[in-house]
């Protein structure tokens, strides 16, 4: 049977009223004072329903739940400023049907929803069960609620009276409370309170677990710091200074006599500060410690006098170093300069060549020359921009970049810095080191460098910069015009000779703890060393071979005694070292038909590359072999139509390609190759294979081909002159737009070399053939002289 109801409704803020519940309330607004005096006249029931939004002070009927509670008025009470505090027992829900509008407040008709009956069975029991003992261990944990009043007022055996009573003092929001409200089943409101009880505990027990965490920190400060007052009360009964005090006193110290520029003065002076006022043992003033020690550290005002002597330096440059001249006068020319300006601008020396020629010992060599500190940084494999920069002080373990770290470590403003492998930075997400070193090497700012971890201005334009590079192309175009590039290449045997005999052998005898008189070196054998043992630019598998004599000649002075004597011979070098690795001459070892000798260059040097073109039944395919890159065999190709246009001129048939195959292959076919340098080369054994005329073996040839049979200049002509001098070639063919780099070679090289300078393919093949050829090409070529020969060099 369904129940209607016309009673008085009092909207609530922030309040879900629910059946068998007391509710004591402040009514204030003049319409919810007049339905509370309706009610009062009448039968004292009065409906309670809650708002939406608490922030409205007069709602209309849209902004108040439909589902409330009907209620008894048990009390009320006038107060001096006009309230009314009321005391109201819940009874049912209800649902209200229609809003009437009466004197000054609404009256509504409610539906009151029947109290549910509902069989207590087993499951019903257990559910209530779990819900009480939850109930009983949130009300344990929460600070608000009285756990014997609690505990007591759920002990009832109605499910729904249970549920209500539960939800009324729960410390929820009003959106799940009215939730609760409007679930008229008594089970499915008791399987959704366990639920909220679930999340409620849990929160609840965080909040124990990090309330507990903080009152035993704040036990713990206030324990440290009632210590630490306490001693400061000691050591000031005693007539001592606390440590903290002489740790500022020594810092300020410290400051002053850093001599900073003023506004770096001025913020050590306000870190300073901050730090006064940290506690001694808290992780910001360690942070704030380490920072004030780097600011005192880096060298603000302090430089080596440097030496301006020249002769000084020519004589240190030449007691580390044997050649290098042009080096060396670029040095001297550097120092001159110092000492005729005061404040010269700052020259950013590149060192580039191959390993082992002795570019990082140059630089040790330019520090002693002008008396400056020397520091080195490593660049192969920096990819992190704050490697360079530095870590902002944000960040754990911040630390400055390794610029001011080695400043540091120099302890002067203008120590000599080298850049080594600057070639081999890398970049990844984390930033480009390449671009931060822009600022550092670039003259017009490096004087206001900035680092992320000191956060102010350092001047680094009295730093003599020095980079090493194995190769240019991979360092970034930018990079690069802050460089002034001065080119290394290999040295000459003889070079290689002097430089064992003055410094290898000596350095190789003292380190393995022999005696002057215990091992010398015959010139002969050390030529034997580079000729069979090593195949390079510079010197370091030379000194390996020599630490490797003096090693076994070491373990025969411990065997037989200190005052062993060994001459290192040709023939000594063999029992020593064992089977030579390389042939004295790499060079063809008789003229061959097809086989032409070309000069490549390479990170590690010179090389020459032996080419070899074969001929076989078919119809005109060209294979190519050897790992070749594509402009190299773009320039077979090149060749291959440069023959078959001439093929009549040069002796050929002009339909040789109707019925031949041919096969180009550059041996050692696991290392790639790439260029255009090898053009006549590739021609040269095009037309040695199909003219059948045998190629020149003691001719080593390097140029770009035309289709027209020009032959353009190519790059890297020291190291390849120095390459085939090495592997015991006597004639050079070179194009002719390169004589100009004749000029970097040394003379006593030149002295041994015939060199022809080339303009087109007919000169090239009148030097490269053993043989004239057939054709018409032959006479064209009549008259070709060397520009280089053993009885005149002209450059």
């Amino acid at each position: 049977m369904e129940v209607f109801e016309t009673l008085p409704i009092v909207p609530l803020r922030d309040v879900v009223v629910f059946p068998h519940m007391m509710m004591p309330f402040v009514i204030g607004r003049p319409s919810s004072i007049r339905a509370l005096d309706h009610a009062l006249g009448k039968d004292k029931r009065i409906f309670l329903a809650a708002q939406y939004d608490a922030q409205i002070d007069e709602p209309a009927p849209k902004d108040i739940y439909t589902m409330g509670c009907v209620a008894n008025i048990v009390q009320s009470l006038k107060l001096p400023d006009g309230n009314i505090k009321v005391l109201v027992e819940g009874i049912d829900r209800g649902r209200t049907i229609e809003w009437k509008e009466d004197k000054g407040f609404y009256r509504v008709v409610v539906k009151v929803v029947p109290r549910p009956r509902e069989a207590v069975h087993g499951d019903v029991e257990t559910l209530m069960s779990r819900v009480v003992a939850l109930f009983e261990q949130y009300v344990k944990l929460s600070n608000n609620l009285q756990y014997d009043a609690m505990v007591a007022a759920v002990r009832v055996d109605d499910p729904s009276r249970l549920a209500d009573t539960i939800a009324a003092h729960l410390l929820i929001g009003i959106e799940e409370k009215q939730n609760l409200l409007e679930i008229i089943s008594a089970v499915e409101r008791l399987t959704r309170i366990a639920g909220v009880l679930e999340g409620e505990v849990d929160k609840l027990q965080v909040d124990r677990r990090i309330q507990s965490r903080v009152k035993k920190q704040m036990e713990k400060a206030q324990k440290e710091y009632y210590l630490n007052e306490k001693m400061k009360a000691i050591q000031k009964e005693l007539g001592r200074r606390d440590e903290k005090g002489n740790e500022i006193e020594e810092l300020k110290k410290k400051i002053d006599q850093a001599r900073m520029p003023k506004d770096v003065e001025e913020k050590s002076v306000q870190e300073l500060r901050r730090l006064e006022s940290m506690p001694p043992m808290s992780a910001e003033a360690t942070v704030s410690r380490n920072y004030l020690d780097w600011l005192i550290a880096v060298p603000w005002h302090k430089k080596t006098r440097e030496s301006r002597d020249l002769k000084r330096a020519e004589q240190i440059l030449n007691e580390d170093h044997y050649g290098l001249e042009k080096i060396k006068d670029r040095i001297l020319e550097f120092l001159a300069v110092r000492t005729l300006v005061k404040k010269p601008k700052s020259t950013i020396l590149t060192f580039v060549g191959p390993p082992g020629v002795g570019k990082t010992s140059l630089a040790k060599s330019i520090a002693r020359a002008t008396n400056r500190k020397f520091v080195r940084l490593s660049l192969g494999g920096v990819r992190d921009e704050a490697e360079i920069r530095g870590h902002r002080r944000t960040y754990i373990g911040a630390f400055p970049g390794q610029i001011l770290q080695m400043m540091k470590k120099a302890g002067t403003q203008n120590p000599v810095f080298l850049l080594d492998e600057v070639d081999k930075m890398s970049m990844d997400f984390r930033g480009d080191p390449s671009a931060a070193l822009l600022e550092v090497l670039d003259p017009e700012q490096n004087h206001t460098f900035l680092d992320h971890y000191l956060d102010v201005e350092f001047d680094l334009s009295h730093v003599m910069f020095i980079c090493t590079a194995n190769v240019l192309y991979t360092v970034p175009q930018a990079l690069r015009d802050r460089m002034e590039v001065m080119q290394l290449a290999g040295y000459t045997e003889l070079e290689k000779v002097e430089i064992a005999q003055r410094f290898l052998v000596s350095k190789a005898i003292e380190a393995t703890g022999l005696r002057e008189d215990n091992l010398t070196f015959d010139e002969e054998a050390i030529q034997a060393i580079i000729q069979r043992y090593t195949r390079e630019a510079g010197v370091r598998n030379l000194e390996r071979e020599i630490n490797a004599i003096c090693r076994k000649v070491a373990r025969k002075v411990v065997t037989d005694g200190k005052g062993l004597k060994e001459e290192i011979t040709p023939e000594r070098v063999t029992e020593y070292l064992g089977v030579p690795r390389y042939r004295p001459m790499l060079a063809g070892e008789r003229n061959e038909i097809g086989v032409a000798t070309g000069l490549a260059w390479t990170e590690a040097g010179g090389e020459i590359l032996l080419t070899e073109a074969s001929l076989m039944a078919g119809r005109g395919r060209l294979t190519l072999t050897g790992k070749l890159g594509d402009v190299m065999q773009e320039s077979a190709q090149a060749a291959m139509s440069y023959v078959r246009a001439n093929a009549g001129e040069l002796g050929i048939a002009n339909d040789f390609y109707r019925r031949n195959d041919v096969h180009v292959h550059i041996p050692e076919g696991a290392i790639p190759k790439d260029g255009p340098s090898a053009g006549i080369t590739l021609a040269a054994a095009l037309v040695s294979a199909l003219a059948r005329v045998p190629a020149r073996k003691d001719v080593a040839m390097t140029g770009e081909i035309t289709l027209r049979g020009k032959v353009l200049p190519i790059g890297g002509v020291k190291e390849k002159v120095l390459a085939a001098h090495r592997a015991g070639v006597s004639t050079i063919l070179l194009p002719k737009d390169n004589e100009k780099d004749l000029a970097d070679i040394p003379k006593n090289v030149l002295d041994q070399l015939n060199i022809y300078m080339v303009e087109n393919m007919d000169e090239v093949l009148k030097v490269a053939l053993a043989e004239p050829l057939p054709g018409t090409l032959a006479e064209a070529a009549e008259g070709v002289e060397p520009a280089v020969s053993d009885d005149a060099i002209t450059h």
